[in-house]
C-alpha cells in the first residue's frame, strides 16, 4: 500500500541534489538543461544586439 504524496528519491538521499545546488549558486552556471538553455539563449541574444548597434 502506497501512501499518497510520498515519494523516494536516491538523488535526495545521496546528497546528489544538494551538492548540484551548490555548485550552481557557487559558479553561477546552472545544472538543469532547460536552465543552461535558457542562460546560453540569453547570452547569445545580448551578443547579437550589441553586434547590430
Amino acid at each position: 500500500m502506497k501512501i499518497p504524496g510520498l515519494t523516494f528519491s536516491w538523488k535526495r538521499a545521496l546528497g546528489v541534489t544538494k551538492a548540484k545546488q551548490q555548485f550552481a549558486k557557487a559558479t553561477g552556471i546552472p545544472t538543469s538543461k532547460q536552465g543552461l538553455e535558457r542562460k546560453v539563449g540569453k547570452i547569445v541574444i545580448s551578443e547579437l544586439t550589441k553586434a547590430f548597434k
